[in-house]
């Protein structure tokens, strides 16, 4: 059962690391199993890597502990910041290697995994900076006590990432994490372990000492439960659907009831007001839905257009789609590739065959291309209304609705009509309409006249089902500090 094997990709040829990164050494599985990911291209295996179960977790949690209690509690905050500013130098000058291994386990576009390697670095260096800058107040209570507060490390992070941006999350957890004086056991997703597993090289090429991060490949149903109810796991945080974070949440609170932030589902509303510019919004509204194979929790996949303009906004937009490239991800044409998985292809086929027997129009798309590789037609419904399964529930594929709209009042109303509550869109040459509409949408971002820009330092995450917590900007350090008052008698 070897630990790296040579592979070839059509833009690099690399060592792939495929053991578990314990205690800053690759290693084999207690239970010595394998698993293996498929390129969703091809349907085929890529390779086989070591699958952690719940007695790995706990080896991973000892390492975690020690280099906590340890060596990492010895390390200063600047230190820490050198560090985490070195890995991103080498997310920099490893980029033709991540992106690649993104689009082989993924399918996502060579210039989309390039996008996303470049912002995970630019999340790692932005929390470089962060980590001599975490800290407390003094407070005057009077001449009789110096009272002052520390924001302190919380322990050992448990982090659960997803499959649609396998290094951008691993960033996203890992950054302020280590920025904050935290230690670390990660699990891939089991669809797309292999970045994630490089990036562990890249942890030990910047110096971050054994113990400080253990990367894990596995299974949410092992691995992952192991973690959520694990008792000396101080912090949980994982991005994934609501379902799944709603049994985190359960477990954290069943065990030791560890400190728990979920970033999950999103069923979000783009609106495109009379006034907007047709020609940009469209673009926005394109890149929207249909960016990352539609796999994006903040999908702007509700798309309310204002009735002046909604004839003329499906004719574009219905061309705008039909113009993107859908095909091999190593293509420099491509726009769109395949879908993560046979399971998340059937369910998204599944739901366009919903939309058509509830009485739903295609304007665009709707079918599958090709005979193999998961590929699926971008594609738009019309004539739809709030009950429909694809006006309700999350998708997470290349799917749109739109829907006509009369009134602002009325926008908010259907905006706001959802369990979830993680992104919106609003698309006006009046800054008044975008104030007011923003306001009031219930959603944790709301991007006016653009769509899916993100920035390390920009907070990210939900109201209502679509998650607890922020992740990015000073926002997340938050949740991985937690605060302790001292009051010292003087007198």
């Amino acid at each position: 059962m070897e630990l790296t094997k040579t592979i070839s990709t059509p833009s690099v040829t690399y060592e792939q690391p495929l053991g578990l990164y314990i205690d800053g050494r690759w290693v084999r599985g207690v239970e010595e199993k394998t698993f293996e990911t498929i390129n969703p291209t091809t349907e085929e295996a890529i390779v086989a890597v070591h699958e952690a179960g719940p007695q790995d977790v706990d080896i991973a949690v000892k390492a975690a502990r020690g280099a906590f209690d340890g060596i990492w509690s010895q390390t200063s905050p600047s230190s820490r910041g050198f560090m985490l500013i070195k890995l991103a130098e080498l997310f920099e000058s490893n980029i033709r290697t991540l992106a690649a291994i993104e689009s082989l386990d993924n399918g996502k576009p060579l210039k989309q995994a390039e996008g996303d390697v470049k912002l995970a670095a630019s999340c790692l260096r932005y929390y470089g900076g962060w980590a001599d800058k975490i800290h407390g107040k003094t407070i005057d209570t009077g001449p009789g006590c110096f009272d002052y507060t520390r924001h302190e490390a919380i322990g050992v992070c448990g982090q659960i990432i997803p499959w649609n941006f396998p290094l951008l999350m691993w960033s996203w957890k890992v950054g302020p994490a280590l920025a904050a004086g935290n230690t670390i056991v990660l699990k891939t997703a089991e669809q797309t372990p292999l970045s994630g597993l490089y990036a562990a090289r890249l942890c030990h090429e910047a110096g971050i000492p054994a113990g400080v991060v253990n990367i894990i490949s596995g299974f949410g149903n092992k691995a992952g439960s192991a973690m959520a109810s694990h008792m000396d796991i101080d912090k949980i945080a994982f991005t994934g659907s609501t379902n799944v974070g709603r049994l985190i949440l359960e477990a954290a609170a069943k065990s030791n009831l560890k400190k728990v932030t979920l970033e999950l589902g999103g069923k979000s509303p783009n609106i495109v007001f009379n006034d907007a510019d047709i020609e940009k919004t469209i673009e926005w509204i394109n890149l929207g839905i249909f960016f990352n194979h539609g796999q994006c929790c903040c999908a702007g996949s509700r798309i309310y257009v204002q009735s002046v303009i909604y004839d003329k906004f499906i004719k574009a937009f219905k061309q705008r789609a039909e113009g993107n490239i859908v095909g091999d991800p190593f293509d420099e044409n491509t726009f769109q590739g395949p879908q993560i998985s046979q399971m998340q292809f059937d369910r998204i086929m599944g739901y366009i065959q919903s939309g058509k027997d509830q009485g739903a129009r295609i304007e665009a798309g709707g079918r599958r291309i090709g005979s193999k590789g998961f590929f699926i037609q971008p594609t738009i419904f019309s004539n739809v209304h709030e009950d429909m399964d694809i006006m309700k529930e999350e998708i997470f594929g290349p799917v749109c609705a739109i829907r006509k709209f009369d009134t602002e009042e009325e926008v908010i109303r259907l905006g706001n009509q959802s369990i979830y509550g993680l992104a919106a869109g609003i698309h006006t040459n009046d800054i008044r309409t975008a104030i007011r509409t923003a306001n009031r949408l219930k959603a944790g971002t709301v991007w006016i006249n653009n769509y899916n820009l993100l920035n390390a330092q920009v907070p990210f995450g939900g109201f209502k089902q679509s998650g607890i917590g922020r992740e990015l900007g000073k926002y997340a350090l938050s949740n991985y500090t937690q605060v302790k008052s001292v009051r010292v008698k003087i007198d």
